[in-house]
C-alpha cells in the first residue's frame, strides 16, 4: 500500500464530507482528489479540506488521473451501479456507501463483479462501527444474554434532509426508505443474529412527512414510518421500528437483544450499554466513551472513523472486507422484501429474491 493511502471521494454531499473529515484524523491517509458534478458540493468539500486537492466534475476524470489508491463512493444511491461500472476497469480499493444499489438486479451484478475485483471492495455500513454498538455486539456474541432469541432495533429520528436536486424524495432514486435508511439495520440484524433471513413481514406508510411538497409536479412517495419483522433460519426473530417524525426522542437508536438468560440494550447518542441478567437481577450500565475529535468528524457517533481503520487494515493486510458486497446485496434485498410486504400485504420469503 502506498503510504499515505491516497483517497478519491466521488460525491461530496453530506456523507462525502463525513468521509473527508474522518480521513483527515486517520494516520497514513490523505484525500488527494474529489469529484462531484454539483458546484456547491465541490465547494463544500474544498472548504472542509485543509490542503489542496485535484477537483473534478466527472468521476471518470478522477479515475484517469492516477492520483488515488482508494475510492469512497458517496454519490446518490441510484448512481452507484453506473459509477462502479467505470471503476471495474481499475484495481482501486473501493468503499461504497450504503445502499449498495437501488435495485436487486444492480446489486447482484455489482456483487458478481466485486468478487473478481483486484482491489478491496467494502460496503459502508457505519452502524456496525459505533463504539457502543460494537460493545453491545461483543456482549451478545460473548454469551451475556445466553442463546439469542429476539433482537430489536428502533430508530426514531428527524425526516430525510434536503439533497441536491431533491433526489431523495422519490423511491425510484433511493430504492425506498427501507432500502435507503434501513439497510443499515438489516445488515445489523444479520451481523448480530449470525444467521440468514428467511421471511419478512412489514407494515409502513407515509403519514406525516413531505405530503405538502411537490417537485416537478410530483409529490414525494417515501415512507416515513414502518415496523418490519424478520424470521431467521436459526429461529431468531428480529424487529425494526422506524419513525422519521420523532425528533423529540431521547435516543435516536435503541438496540435490544434478549436471550434465555438475560437482556442487553444499547442507546445512542447516550452511548450506554445496559446488561440485565434474569437471575440474579443485577442490572449493569456501561458507558462507552468516544474521543471528542472522532465524534465531531461526522454524524454517526464515531463510526466512520473506525470503519476507515478497518478498511485500511484490509488493504494493508490483503484480508477480506468485513462488510462485503454480498452483505450489501443482502441488506438491499431485505429492504426490498419489506417494501414488497407492505405493498402486497403479505409475508415475503427471501427465496423470492434468490436468497
Amino acid at each position: 500500500m502506498v503510504n499515505p493511502l491516497r483517497y478519491g471521494i466521488i460525491g461530496t454531499g453530506m456523507m462525502g464530507i463525513e468521509h473527508i473529515m474522518n480521513i483527515a484524523i486517520t494516520d497514513d491517509a490523505v484525500v488527494t482528489a474529489i469529484s462531484d458534478p454539483h458546484e456547491g458540493s465541490r465547494d463544500w468539500a474544498t472548504s472542509t479540506l485543509t490542503h489542496d486537492v485535484d477537483v473534478f466534475t466527472d468521476h471518470r476524470d478522477l479515475l484517469a488521473s492516477d492520483r488515488v489508491d482508494a475510492l469512497v463512493i458517496a454519490s446518490p444511491n441510484f448512481t452507484h451501479a453506473s459509477v462502479l461500472e467505470d471503476i471495474w476497469a481499475t484495481d482501486l480499493h473501493v468503499l461504497c456507501e450504503k445502499p449498495l444499489c437501488t435495485t436487486l438486479e444492480d446489486a447482484q451484478e455489482v456483487t458478481r463483479r466485486a468478487a473478481s475485483h483486484k482491489g478491496v471492495f467494502w460496503v459502508g455500513m457505519e452502524y456496525r462501527y459505533m463504539p457502543p454498538v460494537t460493545r453491545f455486539v461483543e456482549e451478545v456474541h460473548g454469551g451475556t444474554v445466553g442463546t439469542l432469541k429476539m433482537f430489536a432495533i428502533r430508530e426514531h429520528r428527524f425526516p430525510f434532509l434536503p439533497k441536491v436536486g431533491d433526489w431523495n424524495r422519490f423511491s425510484r432514486n433511493t430504492g425506498g426508505t427501507l432500502v435507503e435508511k434501513s439497510c443499515h439495520y438489516f445488515d445489523m440484524m444479520r451481523h448480530v443474529v449470525q444467521a440468514e433471513p428467511v421471511r419478512v413481514y412489514a407494515s409502513g406508510a407515509q403519514d406525516v412527512n413531505h405530503l405538502d411538497e411537490t417537485y416537478g409536479g410530483e409529490t414525494p412517495d417515501i415512507l416515513d414510518n414502518a415496523f418490519v419483522i424478520v424470521d431467521f433460519d436459526n429461529g431468531v426473530r428480529a424487529m425494526h421500528d422506524l419513525c422519521m417524525f420523532a425528533e423529540g426522542s431521547r435516543h435516536q437508536e435503541e438496540l435490544s437483544a434478549v436471550g434465555h438468560v438475560g437482556k442487553a440494550e444499547c442507546h445512542i447518542p447516550d452511548g450506554n450499554v445496559t446488561l440485565a441478567p434474569r437471575d440474579p437481577k443485577d442490572v449493569q450500565t456501561i458507558h462507552v466513551p468516544v474521543d471528542e475529535a472522532v465524534l465531531k468528524a461526522g454524524y454517526h457517533h464515531g463510526a466512520s472513523y473506525f470503519q476507515h481503520l478497518d478498511f485500511q487494515k484490509a488493504i494493508t493486510e490483503g484480508s477480506a472486507p468485513k462488510v462485503s458486497a454480498e452483505d450489501g446485496l443482502k441488506a438491499v434485498a431485505m429492504g426490498l422484501a419489506a417494501h414488497r410486504s407492505i405493498d402486497e400485504g403479505r409475508p415475503v420469503l427471501m427465496s423470492e429474491f434468490g436468497l
